[in-house]
């Protein structure tokens, strides 16, 4: 049975990212730093119908990946989203070097090191898609998420270079960079503000993670086999590329 394997999945785009995945018949591994949210939405999956396992671990740490891939040794991952994420805001006088790391060890290395487990069997077998979650902000930039938009940049650059080197055989990589989306990192945020965001947008209203879901479904469905190194974004209009 084919598998997809979901990161940051406990919550927003990632939890339905996994739940969309699922609905189109993939086995989910449902990563999430914490091991809560991961059985739960691991849970709600198998009480809809269909066959997830939670994968605690962080992303960004060589050992919790190596957890993850024992997880799903057993199965043939066709499917990597790299969803895993955190967010800092501050204005970049004010960010500390340690803050910056973990910014780019989550987004950046973590990225880097699934596509290196997962990879090789993907090439060996000569066929997989990976799907990595960026953001409006690493092709505009975001005032106080500097280090966030640099992070997301980078995972954009990543995918565009890879997919170069490996499309020719058989694995397709693309990237996802959503607008403002209603998660609950936004939905905590003052109305106001708000309501003064969706008015800039074409669109006129923030996303819902199901939508972003959708991109990553498409992408990884055979209606998306033309899309390579490419970065679809579902952001209202807010960047049109």
């Amino acid at each position: 049975m084919s598998t997809a394997i979901v990161t940051g999945a406990g919550s927003g785009i990632g939890r339905a990212i996994a739940h969309r995945l699922a609905a189109d018949g993939y086995d989910l591994v449902v990563n999430d730093i914490n091991a809560g949210p991961a059985q739960a939405v691991a849970a709600e999956i198998s009480r809809s119908g269909g066959r997830a396992v939670p994968a605690t671990g962080d992303v960004s740490t060589e050992a919790d990946v190596e957890a993850i891939a024992a997880i799903a040794r057993d199965r043939t991952v066709d499917v990597l989203a790299n969803n895993a994420g955190h967010v800092h805001q501050a204005r970049f006088e004010n960010i500390t070097p340690a803050e910056f790391d973990r910014m780019f060890a989550v987004h950046v290395r973590g990225t880097y090191l699934m596509m290196r487990r997962f990879l090789p069997a993907m090439l060996e077998r000569g066929s997989g898609v990976i799907v990595n979650i960026a953001s409006q902000l690493g092709q505009i930039g975001g005032v106080e998420l500097v280090h966030y938009s640099g992070a997301k940049a980078a995972i954009i650059g990543m995918t565009k270079a890879l997919a170069r080197e490996v499309s020719a055989r058989g694995v397709r990589v693309n990237a996802v960079a959503p607008g403002p989306i209603e998660t609950p990192l936004v939905i905590a945020l003052s109305e106001d503000w708000r309501k003064r965001k969706a008015a800039e947008l074409p669109l006129g209203r923030f996303g819902t993670p199901e939508e972003v879901a959708a991109t990553v479904s498409f992408l990884a469905s055979p209606g998306g086999r033309l899309f390579v190194g490419q970065t679809l974004g579902p952001n209202s209009g807010d960047v049109m590329l």
